[in-house]
């Protein structure tokens, strides 16, 4: 990839910290179009703001608006963690209810601003988010050791899945992954990569979560969406998918190898 292309695409505050290798996997999709580099420029900022901005507030990436800001004001300005606000101890109970008293590690991969959401799990964890928006990650780092929460989010490529993989290696049994809305995400830049990154991940954890908007961000109308795809890639892979459901927008399904 040009350097000269790459530091005008990373001009935006929001694509400024991403890592390389994303910007690079999106700009491949453009780059032998038939335009100009501008016109390129345009639709590979287009693409990442949609996968990796599109819940996201401006706000959050300055420090100075919101050194002083509490978690609530932080997981309302994030539109996936805002939809999520009145009913996280809900969702959590559910998730992570079947571990009892257990203390099992939480790798939240994708995890924006929802490592802000750690008091509202129903029992003592180990959190580690993956995250590509740096601003994102340091926030939510600050904020863990301000509080002496046991968590660490890490600056990373959920395309890189070698590091993905280490990252959970590295944590303690039992485990859970959290996939919230990012399956969609990842698709827009290449097709089949999440089927991909479960066949690797699926067998390191005791158990997967992945999530689906059942809602429009804007109209909150209800979508007239199936999953097919991804329920039957779990049935080819012999997986048992053990709770599916619905709350606030958002379809949860929870399955293990």
């Amino acid at each position: 990839m040009n350097q000269e292309v790459y530091k005008k695409i990373i001009l935006k505050k929001e694509f400024s910290q991403l890592p390389k290798t994303d910007v690079e996997r999106v700009w491949k999709i453009f780059e032998k179009r038939q335009t100009s580099d501008e016109e390129k420029i345009k639709l590979c900022r287009d693409l990442l703001r949609k996968s990796f901005f599109a819940f996201g507030s401006l706000k959050l990436l300055n420090p100075n608006l919101i050194e002083k800001r509490n978690p609530e004001w932080i997981l309302k300005k994030h539109i996936s963690t805002k939809e999520r606000f009145e009913n996280y101890k809900k969702i959590y109970e559910i998730l992570v209810g079947d571990f009892e008293k257990r203390k099992i590690s939480v790798i939240d991969l994708g995890c924006g601003t929802n490592g802000f959401s750690y008091k509202f799990f129903p029992t003592k964890i180990n959190y580690v988010g993956v995250e590509a928006i740096g601003q994102l990650v340091d926030l939510t780092n600050n904020y863990f050791e301000k509080e002496k929460i046991e968590g660490k989010v890490f600056h990373e490529s959920l395309f890189e899945i070698e590091k993905i993989k280490k990252i959970i290696e590295e944590t303690k049994s039992p485990r859970m992954v959290f996939l919230f809305k990012i399956l969609d995400s990842l698709e827009m830049i290449e097709k089949n990569f999440s089927k991909k990154l479960l066949k690797e991940i699926v067998p390191l954890v005791e158990k997967v979560v992945v999530s689906f908007a059942t809602k429009s961000l804007v109209s909150k109308s209800k979508f007239n969406v199936k999953r097919y795809w991804f329920e039957n890639f779990v049935k080819e892979m012999n997986w048992k998918i053990e709770k599916d459901f619905e709350i606030g927008g958002e379809r949860y399904i929870i399955f293990h190898k």
